[in-house]
């Protein structure tokens, strides 16, 4: 090669590797570390894409569910008017209606019961103030008081006095209330009892005397029982009946004696009582047993008021189609017991479940909610103008009568203690030994009871 062109050359192969090590001053080259940060920064872009959209799901899908025993008559309907009123202050919570069938709640808190077991509880469940709610759920400790609902609403000033003990324990409140039902209602059939010349009966001894006079005209079965706890609930008006309202709580308070001769004598009439009764009783439900009154296949059935709802929603007509009276020999005394719904530790949607009990309590809850089911509202400032004959008149001996509570719902004893009843009761419905039934009614007080 020619020296001439050495210089040229080297000149010429700098230019060339300049050009080759040299990067774009608007362009940097990408290093290993900046790729990395780029793809975390997708990946944690994407993560909380994929969070957002997650929790406006959680928001969407808000649910609570609510267990109750309503699930026919007038008391579904009832159920669902107040959760109309629920869709329309929370619509951006579904509500879940986990009501399981059976009267008196018997096969829906035996599933309750299961399910809290099992540590999985509803949101909010249906339970009787009284003892089957301080004496069951307080004492198992899975409540979440609610003073906070009563301060925040100001329910405490609408509420009865005689009702905020029954829910309460140690100072603490542990459910919403939405009604008052009455246990001791004669309900009977005005064509019949006004064929036949019978007056309105107000005492033992004159109901008696008129289911003979039905029974002498051809009517075999005056009185209307369904299954057993429908004759638990008949057992507790008899015993009020025959013992009065001193002698009635005396039993539940420890003051009274069960092996007493005025309990036997109680005993008695209850036995001459189910001499008037259909002999396929445990194979009715209550409203079976209704619908014979108003069919005019019985004269009479006791039973709660929800059956005035169950008796306007299959059409008929208040002092045309069915009457109303206290139980005979019960007048003045008003045999009571309130639905009410709580707010169990660990709910699964709590502030959901708050949603709810806070329409629960509410007015335009209660007035949507009684009027159809059957019941006066626990509160004091109701709408009257929205409630029937039959609830106005509900409303007054509430306000006027002796309170007394119900055996059959949760008032005056615990589930142990009333569950004890049950199986006394169900073995005297077989064998109809009184001796029998005394003596496991003083054993049921001493085991479960107050006489402990």
């Amino acid at each position: 090669m020619s020296r001439k062109y050495t210089p040229f050359i080297f000149l010429l192969l700098f230019a060339m590797l300049l050009a080759a090590c040299g990067g774009s001053a608007d362009e940097p080259e990408a290093t290993d570390t900046d790729s990395a940060d780029t793809a975390a920064d997708t990946t944690e872009d994407t993560a909380d894409e994929a969070m957002d959209e997650e929790m406006a799901d959680e928001e969407m899908a808000q649910t609570v569910e609510v267990f109750s025993w309503w699930t026919g008559g007038g008391e579904a309907a009832g159920l669902e008017a107040m959760i109309e009123v629920f869709a329309e202050k929370y619509p951006d919570i579904e509500f879940e209606n986990a009501a399981v069938a059976g009267g008196a709640g018997t096969n829906a808190r035996a599933v309750l019961a299961t399910r809290l077991q099992a540590g999985d509880a509803p949101d909010s469940w249906q339970g009787h103030a009284g003892q089957e709610l301080i004496g069951t759920y307080v004492a198992a400790d899975q409540l979440e008081p609610v003073n906070f609902l009563f301060e925040e609403n100001g329910w405490l000033d609408v509420m009865p006095e005689t009702l905020i003990p029954l829910i309460s324990q140690d100072g603490n409140i542990y459910s919403v209330p939405v009604n008052i039902h009455r246990a001791n209602v004669l309900w009977y059939n005005p064509t019949v009892l006004s064929e036949n010349g019978i007056d309105v009966p107000t005492s033992l001894d004159e109901w008696f005397a008129a289911m003979d006079a039905l029974q002498a005209a051809g009517m075999d079965a005056p009185l209307a029982m369904g299954e057993q706890w429908t004759a638990m609930h008949l057992f507790e008006t008899v015993l009020l009946a025959s013992l009065g309202p001193d002698g009635y709580e005396a039993l539940w308070d420890g003051s009274g004696d069960w092996g007493s001769a005025d309990v036997t004598a109680a005993l008695e009439d209850f036995a001459k009582v189910l001499t008037y009764v259909n002999s396929d009783a445990s194979a009715l439900t209550w409203q079976d047993a209704s619908q014979l009154v108003v069919n005019g296949d019985a004269a009479f059935n006791v039973m709660g008021d929800w059956a005035e709802g169950y008796f306007r929603e299959i059409g008929f007509e208040p002092n045309s189609g069915y009457g109303w009276a206290a139980v005979p020999g019960t007048g003045g005394n008003f045999q009571f017991l309130s639905d009410s719904f709580v707010l169990p530790k660990g709910a699964p949607h709590r502030d959901a479940a708050i949603a709810w009990l806070t329409v629960a309590g509410s007015i335009e809850g209660q007035d949507a909610f009684n009027p159809v089911k059957g019941s006066i509202p626990a509160r004091s400032d109701a709408d009257r103008s929205l409630y029937g004959e039959y609830l106005l008149s509900a409303m007054d001996d509430w306000a006027s009568n002796r309170v007394v509570g119900s055996l059959t719902h949760g008032v005056v004893a615990n589930d142990a203690f009333k569950s004890e009843i049950d199986t006394a009761l169900g073995l005297f419905l077989a064998d109809g030994n009184i001796e029998g039934f005394q003596s496991a009614l003083v054993a049921a007080c001493a085991s479960s009871g107050p006489c402990q």
